[in-house]
Formats: C-alpha cells, structure tokens, sequence
C-alpha cells in the first residue's frame, strides 16, 4: 500500500525551491556582474570565479557547501534536514543557468544583463536590489524548513569552540570574505556596497520571517503604575503583565509592568508614558513572535525540518 503525500510536505519542498530562485537571481542579476561580495559561500566563489574563470560562481559555493555540511554534520549531528541538503544541491545548478542566461555583466562578455539591466554606473542600487533578493530567498528557504548552510555552519563552529556568540563570529566570517573580495579587486569602494548589500539582507531575511508588523516588549517601571494601568487598559484597550521586582541599590519592592504593543504603536507609547512619568525607567525589546489573545494564533501543524 503506497504511503499517501502530505501536501503540506510537499509545498515545503515547493517553498525551498521558489527560496533558491530568489536567492540565485539575487547574486545572479545584482551582486555577481558588479563584483560585489554579499558575504557567504557564494560571495566567496564570485572572487574565485575571478581569479579561475572557467569554473562558474556556483559551483564555488558548491565545493564549499558540501564539505561545510559534512563538517556541521559531524560537530553537530543530524541537525541540518534533507531539505538544507536539497537546497545546497540546486542553489549552485540555479545559479550556473541563471548567469548563462542573463550573461555575468559588463565585466566578461555581453548578455542580457549588459544591454537591458545595466547597474555598472550605479552599483549602489545594484547592492541594495541584490541584498533584498539574497535575504527574501534566505527567508523563504528557512520559512520552508531548511536552512542556507554555507558560512552559518563556520560561524556556528567558531561560535561553539571559541565561546563567542554567533553573531560575532558571523561578522568575523563574512567581514572575511568581504575582505578577501576587496584584496581581489583592488577596489576599495567595493567593501562599502558590500556591506551595504549584507545589511540590506539581513533585514530582508527579518521581513519575510516576522514580517513588517512583528511586535516590541516594554518593561516598565514607574511610581506612576496606577495611571499607567489606566492608559493601557482605557486608552490603549491592551493588557498588561505585573512582575514583581526589587531595586538592586534601594531594597525597595515594585512592580515592574510588562506589555506588548505592534511596532506601529511604539512611538506613541513611548511619548504616553514619558508624558505620564518622566522619570520611569522603560526597556524595549523586540518580540519576533507573539502568540495568544490579541496577536497570532498558534499553529498545531507547523511543520520542522524534513
């Protein structure tokens, strides 16, 4: 009896593929032609892909990726699913047919990039477009339940055994390879579109994973919190949380007031409570997710890696 196909299942596979596309005509279409260097394994094969011409961008990152998951394999176990494994397969076989389509800019030879697409007098723009295509293809691979591998698994290496967080070492590894591009090309504007084409990623994987509404977290605490209470719950129709502190220099007993608003909400918060208290004490965190009454349901079928 033949095991029936889960289509929840099989549009996750759908979603990682759809991801890749994204990311390849990112590097593909913006970063790749203008010898920009978003970072990553892919960043990395364009400066190679330089100095060996014959041997396309995405195979680089494929003789990088393959061996990078065995390692992350071996140091983390079978944390990385069959769909990061399928998302490095065909990222650097998108990617190779992509660049002979649309050609690799006005740096090689003419294509369509050249005669139709041309950011060579304003690379700039061409950063910008790529991080945005780098980062949304990202989050929908992650939002399909595989990962990007690649250069996240040196930084969780480096994370692991140099007892740093991950975020550092991920500056450290990709500033790296932005550096390694900058001696390549002997071009020292190009480390500034490069980071600028890293940043403008990094926000585009938030957006497509909490999208452009996800919430903040106020910790609040005021000799006010009976005016407070009255703003939030008459004024601001939300509830609040009292968490019982104790001041570290006075000894003295509070109630700290915990709260979430969206990020539409926050400016005009802020200013409330300043105007209410100017001498309360407010700490603001961002929430990138936030389930119950008043926010997102939960998903009981939320699907992990396969």
């Amino acid at each position: 009896m033949s095991k029936k196909i889960n289509p929840k299942k099989l549009l996750s596979w759908v979603v990682v593929t759809i991801g890749v596309v994204v990311m390849s005509a990112g590097f593909a279409l913006f970063t790749n032609p203008y010898k920009i260097i978003p970072g990553g394994v892919y960043g990395l094969g364009r400066v190679l892909h330089d100095i060996f011409p014959s041997i396309p961008t995405g195979t680089f990152g494929f003789m990088f990726d393959v061996p990078l998951m065995i390692i992350g394999l071996l140091v983390f176990g079978g944390s990385f699913g069959a769909k990061t494994i399928y998302a490095a397969l065909i990222s650097p076989l998108v990617m190779n047919n992509l660049t002979k389509l649309v050609g690799e800019g006005p740096y090689y030879d003419e294509g369509w990039i050249t005669n139709y697409f041309n950011f060579a007098d304003d690379p700039l723009m061409a950063a910008i477009f790529g991080g945005i295509l780098i980062g949304a293809g990202v989050g929908i691979i992650i939002r399909g339940g595989a990962t990007s591998g690649g250069t996240d698994i040196v930084s969780m290496i480096i994370s692991k055994f140099c007892k740093m967080k991950f975020s550092t070492a991920m500056v450290i590894v990709e500033s790296a390879i932005v550096v390694i591009g900058m001696l390549r090309f002997r071009d020292w504007q190009l480390p500034l579109y490069s980071l600028i084409s890293i940043y403008v990623s990094s926000k585009a994987v938030d957006f497509v994973l909490d999208g452009a509404t996800y919430e903040k977290l106020l910790f609040v605490i005021s000799d006010k919190k009976e005016e407070i209470k009255h703003y939030i719950l008459e004024e601001l129709h939300r509830g609040g949380t009292y968490i019982k502190s104790s001041g570290m220099y006075t000894d003295k007993d509070r109630d700290m007031i915990f709260l979430v608003v969206s990020r539409k909400e926050i400016a005009a918060v802020k200013n409330k409570l300043h105007s209410i208290d100017e001498n309360s004490f407010v700490v603001v965190v961002d929430a990138h997710e936030t389930y119950g009454d008043g926010f997102k349901k939960f998903n009981a079928d939320e699907n992990t890696n396969a």
